[in-house]
């Protein structure tokens, strides 16, 4: 209770002024305008994590595209409390459902094409003032599981978690806590891609896999309205091609244009 007050005091004093919801229809608008063929959306979809938020949100997910269009994985402010877990897992299973036998969550296996899409969840319910993510040693090991079999197939793998993944992308109390045993994996294993939000700002890093470096890309909140332009409201759009580590991914950042209240064009993304 204690944590879901201070978060509410949070958003009527300071996070409310900083998100528009008309800014976010615009960025979906846009976005369905473009077709894309699936929807990623990697977390922070309420703020304390309470049963009446997530309905909200479902249903707004249900705007995006069919549940088999759309994947979804939590953050720290879905996962706020524990009493959210429950009502997080039920709300959202249709988005988070893969090649998976029933009854296992996280991490989940969605193949579409020639591109396989792997779900982590760094959402955990933390202390006050905390917002780090935590994948675990059970759910690193299915994930290395589903990178391998799906590398050794040719497919292109995109691996959506929340928090950030390289040990000094957040502040202390922000981070993911096993970001070094993340790096890890993708040294062994590897992937074609990694997306994640958390730190509401376009950025664009890399990690090191077996056959050369993996572009990590972060993306800004979809309704943020003030700020730096990488922080200003946005979305990704990426098209890719090819097969395994022979595939060819481009990226164009689409967001609130500087000095506008118009979503466009801002630019290629050099992966």
């Amino acid at each position: 209770m204690g944590k879901r007050v201070t978060g509410y005091l949070n958003w009527t004093r300071s996070r409310s002024r900083i998100h528009s919801m008309g800014i976010l229809a615009q960025i979906v608008s846009d976005m369905r305008a473009h077709h894309p063929s699936h929807v990623a959306m990697t977390g922070d979809i309420s703020n304390i994590g309470l049963p009446a938020e997530f309905q909200l949100a479902r249903s707004w997910l249900e705007t995006l595209g069919n549940p088999e269009d759309v994947s979804f994985v939590p953050g720290n402010h879905d996962a706020y409390v524990r009493g959210s877990l429950p009502d997080l897992a039920s709300a959202f299973a249709p988005w988070t459902t893969g090649e998976k036998p029933p009854g296992e969550s996280f991490p989940y296996l969605r193949i579409r094409g020639d591109v396989a899409l792997i779900g982590l969840s760094s959402g955990v319910p933390t202390p006050l003032f905390i917002a780090s993510g935590y994948l675990g040693k059970s759910q690193l090991q299915a994930a290395e599981k589903f990178l391998t079999e799906t590398g050794e197939r040719g497919l292109v793998r995109v691996i959506m978690l929340h928090h950030p993944p390289e040990a000094t992308a957040s502040h202390l109390a922000r981070g993911l806590t096993d970001a070094r045993s993340f790096a890890a994996l993708i040294r062994r294993a590897g992937a074609e891609l990694i997306i994640h939000g958390h730190n509401h700002k376009l950025s664009l890093k890399r990690l090191q896999g077996p056959h050369g470096l993996v572009p990590v890309v972060g993306v800004p909140s979809a309704s943020a309205v003030h700020g730096k332009p990488h922080h200003r409201a946005g979305y990704h759009l990426f098209e890719i091609s090819g097969r395994g580590t022979d595939c060819k991914i481009t990226a164009r950042a689409r967001g609130i244009l500087p000095g506008t209240s118009i979503v466009g064009d801002l630019g290629p993304l050099t992966l």
